[in-house]
This record gives C-alpha cells, structure tokens and sequence, in this order.
C-alpha cells in the first residue's frame, strides 16, 4: 500500500499542494474497505482533526477523483461514495447492492470474463460513437440474503 510519500509524489506531478486534509482522507480511505460517503467521511475526520470542514471534505475528495486516487460511485441512494483506488488486493472489482438495506458488497469472482465482455463492447462503442471510454463499472442490484430472509419471515 503506497504510504504518504507516494500520495505526496502523485500530486506534486499534477501540481498540487499536499496538504494535511488530503493525508486525512487519503489514510482513512486506504485503510478501509467501506464505500463511505462524504458525511462518513468527515465524521471519521472529524475525531482526530476537527478543524477540517465538511466543504473541505467535499473539495478534496473531488481533487482525489480527478488526481485518479480514489473512486468516486453513485449506487442509487442519493450519495457519493468513495474508495481507495491503489493497493487494494482486489483492485479490479464489482458491486452487488442490496436494494433494501443499502449494504455494498464487492465481488470479483468473473472479473476475467466480464473484463473481456466490456473490452470488446468498449472497443465496438469507440468505433460506432468514436467515443474514447476511460473507465466502466459494473453493478448488481437485489436483494442481500438477510434481506431476503426479512422478507420471507413477513410473509
């Protein structure tokens, strides 16, 4: 996992200033596999540095997205959410999202198969639109199976 230094490297390149907020964040996403939210985000912040805005939260999460950092997912709930892009075992992965309770969670069990699915579709959308595709998700949405079990009981 890169530590401080790298992060720092990353931004002096974009001619960035690296700043005590953007190690805040930068640490707290790194060590975390949760997609959190702006509002999480700070929250967490907020108990070892509570002279960080929730603005500055929301500012520097979109310099981590553009410097290509982190993720940035809308997963239908009405937020962001955020992960940590670099250094994680499973870097190429997906989504399932439970409809009901709002839980996230990764997979990565096809990736190899989905990849060459969406390479060749991303190849076919290029040439027909001519339209250069930099990056693509894949979500799943449903129910989890403590939702389903909820749902059952009721019934």
């Amino acid at each position: 996992m890169p530590g401080p230094k790298r992060w720092r490297h990353r931004f002096r390149e974009q001619v960035c200033r690296w700043t005590m907020p953007r190690e805040a964040i930068l640490d707290l996403l790194s060590r975390t596999s949760k997609h959190m939210s702006p509002k999480e985000i700070y929250g967490e912040i907020q108990k070892s540095y509570p002279g960080i805005g929730l603005t500055t939260v929301y500012r520097t999460l979109d310099l981590l997205v553009r410097s290509g950092v982190i993720n940035r997912f809308s997963f239908g709930d009405g937020q962001s959410r955020y992960e940590f892009k670099e250094g994680r075992k499973q870097s190429q992965h997906y989504h399932l999202i439970c409809t009901q309770c709002g839980r996230i969670f990764d997979y990565s069990d096809f990736v190899e198969e989905e990849l060459a699915i969406v390479r060749k579709t991303e190849a076919i959308l290029a040439k027909k639109y001519n339209f250069m595709v930099q990056d693509h998700n894949i979500e799943f949405y449903g129910l989890c199976d403590q939702c389903q079990s909820q749902n059952e009981r009721r019934s």
